[in-house]
C-alpha cells in the first residue's frame, strides 16, 4: 500500500510546477507573436498621440426611425473611412460604437475643421452620363474601336434595364498607344456631343481635326488638360479627382473596374441625384443567368429624371451610352442603357459577387436615406498634451504600484516575494495582450485606459491578500503550513472568483452603456479583472504550495509573514499529572 501512496503524493507535488510552466510557456507565445506582428508597444489614444476625436450620432427625420440600422450604420463607416482616408490619414479609425453613434479618430497632423467637414455631412451620390473613359495610363474611349480588341473597362460590360427588361452587353475598346493630345481631342469631341445632339454623330463619323480642338472654350480645355494629367493608378491623385466637382458641371473621376484597374472618367452634369433612389437592394436572379443583380426604384421626381436620361444616353455610342454611380466622387458602377429606363424601377446587372452586389446595393441606399448626423463631441489634442498625459499616467501607475509594494513589505513580509512576482506577471501579461489587440481589433490605449490598469492594480493585490490571510487564518487554529495553504485555498478561491465577477460585471455593464472613452476604462478593467484570475489560479497559488515546503516559510520565521507569534497563535497547554497523595503509613 505504501507504493500507491507515494506514486500520488509525486503527483500531487508535480502540479504547481505544471501550473507554472502553462502560464511561462503562454507568456513566451504572446510576447513570440507581438514581435512576429511588428507591434512592440500598446496602439495609443488620440488623447495620448495627439490628433482629433470625433463623436457622431445618427438622427433620423421624422417617421423615418427604422433608416438607422446596422447595415446603414457599417455603410456610413465605409463611406466617412474613404473620406478620412481622402485627407491623406492612413492611420484614421471610423468606428461603430453602439447603435447610433460613429466615433472617427484622426492622428496628428491632420486638419481637424477639414475631417469635421468631410466626415459630419451626408454621402453625395450623383448619377452622371460618361463622355469619356479609360484604363488609367491608356487611351481616351469616346467611340468604339473595331481594330482594337482590349475593353476599356471590365465595368462596361454591367448594363441597366427596366426591371424584367433586356439589352445587349455593350464592348468596348481602347488603343494604349494614343498619346496626350489624341486623348485631348476625343475628349473635347465628346463634350461637343454631350451638349449637342448633332454633334454626337458628327463625333462618331471620324476623327476630330485639330482645327476643331483650336475653338474649344477655356472650362472645357482646362477638363481636357485635367484628364489628360489623370492618374488614377496613384492613391493621392485618387484621394482628389472629382471630389470637390459641382453637380450641375462636368468633372474628371477615378474608378476600380472588375479586373482591379484603375479607371478615369470624364463625365457629364449630374443627371439623377442619389436622393432620388427610394429604395435599392441586391437580388439573385433566377429568371436568367444574370446572377447576382441590383434593383432601384426611383421616387416620383427620380423617374422623371432617369428616364430622361437613360432615353438620351440610349441614342450614343460606347461609352457615352454609359451612366456613372459617384459616390464622393468616385465611380462605383458604369453600367451602360440600350433603352429609355421610364417605369420608375431598373436593373443593374453585370459579373457582380454576391459581397459587390450588396455593397454596391447599400451605397445606393445610403444616398437615399433621410440620414443625418449630429456632433456630440470633438475633442482635438496636441502630440505635446499627450505626452505629457502619458508621462503622468505612466507615473500615476508607478506611484501606485510602489504603494502596493510597500504595503506588502510591511504588512506580508517574506509572502511579498510571491505577491510582487504575481503583480509583475499580470502587469506582462496585460501589455503584451494590450499590444496584440491594436492590429487585432483597433484597441487604443487612452488616458481612461491607464485609469483602469492602475485601478487593477489594487484588484490584483486584493486578490493575494483575500489568500493570506485566509493561510494566516488556518494557521492560528493550530495547522502548520502546508496543510494551512491547501485548507486556505477553498475558501480564498471562492472569494476572489465572487469578487473578481462583481468587477468584471460592472465593466461590462460600463462597456455597454457607456460611448467614447469611458468605453477604454471599461474595457481595461474587464481584461485585468480576467488576467486576475488567470494569475492567482496558474501562478500564485502553485508558487505559494511550492515555497510552504521551505524551511523558511514551513518553520514561521519571524521576516517570512507567517511567524505564529506575531499572529497570535499559542501553543497548546500541556496536560500535566496531579502528584499523588501520600499514603498513611497507618492505612499501609
Amino acid at each position: 500500500m505504501a507504493a500507491p501512496k507515494k506514486g500520488r503524493s509525486a503527483s500531487a507535488q508535480s502540479k504547481p510546477w505544471r501550473s507554472l510552466a502553462l502560464i511561462l510557456i503562454a507568456i513566451v507565445a504572446l510576447t513570440g507573436g507581438m514581435f512576429a506582428s511588428g507591434h512592440t508597444t500598446p496602439r495609443l489614444g488620440i488623447d495620448l498621440a495627439g490628433g482629433t476625436s470625433i463623436t457622431l450620432r445618427a438622427v433620423p427625420e421624422k417617421g423615418q426611425e427604422s433608416a438607422i440600422n446596422k447595415t446603414n450604420m457599417n455603410t456610413a463607416v465605409d463611406i466617412m473611412n474613404r473620406r478620412v482616408n481622402g485627407l491623406g490619414v492612413s492611420e484614421a479609425e471610423v468606428q461603430t460604437q453602439g447603435d447610433k453613434n460613429i466615433i472617427v479618430n484622426i492622428p496628428k497632423g491632420t486638419n481637424s475643421k477639414e475631417a469635421r467637414d468631410q466626415v459630419g455631412t451626408t454621402a453625395k451620390l450623383y448619377f452622371r452620363p460618361v463622355i469619356a473613359t479609360e484604363v488609367s495610363g491608356g487611351a481616351a474611349t469616346a467611340t468604339p474601336s473595331p481594330s482594337t480588341s482590349g475593353k476599356a473597362t471590365d465595368k462596361a460590360t454591367d448594363k441597366a434595364t427596366g426591371k424584367g427588361g433586356s439589352s445587349s452587353s455593350p464592348s468596348a475598346s481602347a488603343s494604349p498607344s494614343a498619346s496626350a493630345s489624341t486623348q485631348g481631342r476625343a475628349v473635347t469631341d465628346a463634350l461637343k456631343a454631350d451638349s449637342s445632339p448633332s454633334a454626337s454623330s458628327s463625333a462618331a463619323a471620324g476623327s476630330p481635326t485639330p482645327s476643331a480642338s483650336a475653338s474649344v472654350d477655356p472650362a472645357t480645355a482646362k477638363l481636357q488638360a485635367q484628364y489628360a494629367a489623370l492618374d488614377c493608378s496613384k492613391e493621392s491623385v485618387r484621394s482628389t479627382a472629382g471630389k470637390d466637382a459641382k453637380a450641375t458641371e462636368p468633372t474628371v473621376a477615378c474608378g476600380q473596374n472588375s479586373g482591379g484597374q484603375w479607371q478615369k472618367y470624364v463625365l457629364g452634369a449630374a443627371a439623377v441625384d442619389g436622393t432620388d433612389v427610394k429604395k435599392a437592394q441586391a437580388v439573385f436572379n433566377t429568371t436568367t443567368a444574370a446572377g447576382w443583380t441590383v434593383t432601384m426604384e426611383f421616387t416620383g421626381k427620380g423617374t422623371k429624371k432617369f428616364g430622361d436620361i437613360t432615353g438620351q444616353l440610349a441614342k450614343n455610342q460606347q461609352p457615352q451610352n454609359q451612366f456613372a454611380i459617384v459616390l464622393d466622387g468616385e465611380v462605383v458602377s458604369d453600367p451602360a442603357v440600350s433603352e429609355a429606363l421610364t417605369s420608375g424601377s431598373a436593373e443593374i446587372s453585370g459579373s457582380f459577387g454576391q459581397q459587390e452586389a450588396q455593397s454596391l446595393a447599400n451605397m445606393l441606399s445610403y444616398g437615399a436615406l433621410p440620414l443625418t448626423f449630429k456632433e456630440d463631441s470633438v475633442t482635438t489634442v496636441t502630440a505635446a498634451l499627450g505626452g505629457e498625459q502619458l508621462h503622468a499616467g505612466l507615473i500615476a501607475g508607478a506611484i501606485g504600484l510602489a504603494l502596493v509594494v510597500i504595503y506588502l513589505l510591511i504588512f506580508y513580509r517574506g509572502l511579498s516575494v510571491i505577491a510582487i512576482p504575481s503583480l509583475l506577471v499580470s502587469a506582462a501579461l496585460t501589455y503584451v495582450i494590450m499590444a496584440l489587440l491594436g492590429p487585432a481589433i483597433g484597441f487604443a490605449l487612452n488616458l481612461p485606459a491607464v485609469c483602469g490598469a492602475i485601478v487593477a492594480i489594487g484588484i490584483t493585490a486584493d486578490s493575494f491578500i483575500v489568500f493570506f490571510e485566509r493561510i494566516r487564518d488556518e494557521i492560528r487554529e493550530g495547522r502548520s503550513l502546508r496543510p494551512a495553504v491547501e485548507r486556505a485555498w477553498p475558501r480564498a478561491r471562492r472569494t476572489i472568483l465572487v469578487s473578481d465577477f462583481v468587477s468584471f460585471l460592472a465593466a461590462a455593464v460600463l462597456f455597454i452603456v457607456t460611448v467614447g472613452k469611458v468605453q477604454g476604462f471599461a474595457f481595461t478593467l474587464g481584461l485585468t479583472t480576467v488576467l486576475d484570475v488567470v494569475v492567482v489560479f496558474l501562478f500564485t497559488k502553485p508558487l505559494m504550495t511550492i515555497l510552504a515546503r521551505k524551511k523558511f516559510f514551513a518553520n514561521g520565521h519571524k521576516l517570512s509573514g507567517l511567524d505564529p507569534k506575531a499572529l497570535g497563535v499559542k501553543p497548546p497547554l500541556r496536560r500535566t499529572r496531579r502528584p499523588a497523595a501520600p499514603v498513611d503509613p497507618k492505612e499501609a
